[in-house]
Protein backbone atom coordinates (compact mmCIF):
# COMPACT_ATOMS: atom_id res chain seq x y z
CA UNK A 1 0.00 0.00 0.00
CA UNK A 2 1.37 3.40 -0.99
CA UNK A 3 1.94 5.98 1.75
CA UNK A 4 -0.15 9.17 1.40
CA UNK A 5 1.86 12.02 -0.12
CA UNK A 6 1.43 14.48 2.73
CA UNK A 7 1.54 11.98 5.62
CA UNK A 8 4.42 13.74 7.38
CA UNK A 9 2.67 17.13 7.16
CA UNK A 10 -0.63 15.67 8.36
CA UNK A 11 1.06 13.91 11.28
CA UNK A 12 2.80 17.18 12.19
CA UNK A 13 -0.56 18.91 12.20
CA UNK A 14 -1.92 16.29 14.62
CA UNK A 15 1.19 16.38 16.82
CA UNK A 16 1.44 20.17 17.13
CA UNK A 17 -2.30 20.54 17.71
CA UNK A 18 -2.16 17.89 20.42
CA UNK A 19 0.84 19.55 22.03
CA UNK A 20 -0.98 22.89 22.04
CA UNK A 21 -3.96 21.33 23.78
CA UNK A 22 -1.72 19.61 26.35
CA UNK A 23 0.12 22.83 27.19
CA UNK A 24 -3.27 24.52 27.51
CA UNK A 25 -4.46 21.93 30.02
CA UNK A 26 -1.24 22.35 32.01
CA UNK A 27 -1.81 26.13 31.97
CA UNK A 28 -5.28 25.69 33.48
CA UNK A 29 -3.85 23.44 36.20
CA UNK A 30 -1.16 26.01 37.00
CA UNK A 31 -3.79 28.76 37.21
CA UNK A 32 -5.92 26.55 39.42
CA UNK A 33 -2.94 26.33 41.79
CA UNK A 34 -2.54 30.11 41.67
CA UNK A 35 0.68 30.01 39.64
CA UNK A 36 -0.27 32.54 36.99
CA UNK A 37 3.30 33.13 35.82
CA UNK A 38 3.63 29.44 34.96
CA UNK A 39 0.16 29.47 33.39
CA UNK A 40 1.25 32.34 31.16
CA UNK A 41 4.43 30.53 30.11
CA UNK A 42 2.51 27.37 29.30
CA UNK A 43 -0.02 29.36 27.32
CA UNK A 44 2.84 30.87 25.29
CA UNK A 45 4.15 27.35 24.59
CA UNK A 46 0.64 26.30 23.55
CA UNK A 47 0.45 29.23 21.15
CA UNK A 48 3.87 28.37 19.67
CA UNK A 49 2.63 24.84 18.96
CA UNK A 50 -0.53 26.25 17.44
CA UNK A 51 1.57 28.41 15.10
CA UNK A 52 3.49 25.30 13.99
CA UNK A 53 0.21 23.49 13.36
CA UNK A 54 -1.06 26.46 11.35
CA UNK A 55 2.11 26.42 9.26
CA UNK A 56 1.48 22.78 8.41
CA UNK A 57 -2.12 23.56 7.49
CA UNK A 58 -1.10 26.57 5.41
CA UNK A 59 1.35 24.42 3.48
CA UNK A 60 -1.44 22.04 2.53
CA UNK A 61 -3.77 24.89 1.60
CA UNK A 62 -1.07 26.52 -0.52
CA UNK A 63 -0.45 23.27 -2.39
CA UNK A 64 -4.12 22.90 -3.17
CA UNK A 65 -4.52 26.57 -4.14
CA UNK A 66 -1.64 26.22 -6.59
CA UNK A 67 -3.47 23.41 -8.35
CA UNK A 68 -1.75 20.43 -6.76
CA UNK A 69 -4.46 17.90 -6.04
CA UNK A 70 -4.20 15.20 -3.43
CA UNK A 71 -6.54 12.73 -1.84
CA UNK A 72 -8.37 13.93 1.26
CA UNK A 73 -8.07 11.04 3.68
CA UNK A 74 -9.75 10.30 6.98
CA UNK A 75 -6.36 11.02 8.58
CA UNK A 76 -6.32 14.50 7.05
CA UNK A 77 -9.87 15.16 8.31
CA UNK A 78 -8.76 13.91 11.74
CA UNK A 79 -5.80 16.33 11.66
CA UNK A 80 -8.05 19.26 10.83
CA UNK A 81 -10.37 18.22 13.66
CA UNK A 82 -7.41 18.23 16.07
CA UNK A 83 -6.43 21.73 14.99
CA UNK A 84 -9.93 23.17 15.33
CA UNK A 85 -10.39 21.53 18.73
CA UNK A 86 -7.05 22.91 19.91
CA UNK A 87 -7.98 26.43 18.79
CA UNK A 88 -11.35 26.26 20.55
CA UNK A 89 -9.82 24.69 23.64
CA UNK A 90 -7.14 27.38 23.95
CA UNK A 91 -9.80 30.10 23.68
CA UNK A 92 -11.56 28.45 26.61
CA UNK A 93 -8.28 28.04 28.52
CA UNK A 94 -7.66 31.80 28.33
CA UNK A 95 -11.08 32.45 29.80
CA UNK A 96 -10.57 29.90 32.58
CA UNK A 97 -7.24 31.46 33.52
CA UNK A 98 -8.92 34.87 33.71
CA UNK A 99 -11.63 33.43 35.97
CA UNK A 100 -9.01 31.87 38.26
CA UNK A 101 -7.20 35.22 38.44
CA UNK A 102 -10.38 37.03 39.44
CA UNK A 103 -11.19 34.44 42.09
CA UNK A 104 -7.67 34.11 43.51
CA UNK A 105 -6.14 37.57 43.17
CA UNK A 106 -7.76 40.42 45.10
CA UNK A 107 -8.19 43.77 43.35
Amino acid sequence: MEEPKNLEVVMGLIMHSGNAKSFGMEAVQAAKEGNFEKAGQLLEEANEELVLAHHAQTGLLTQEASGEKFEVTLLMVHAQDHLMNAITFLDLVKELIDVHKKVNVPD
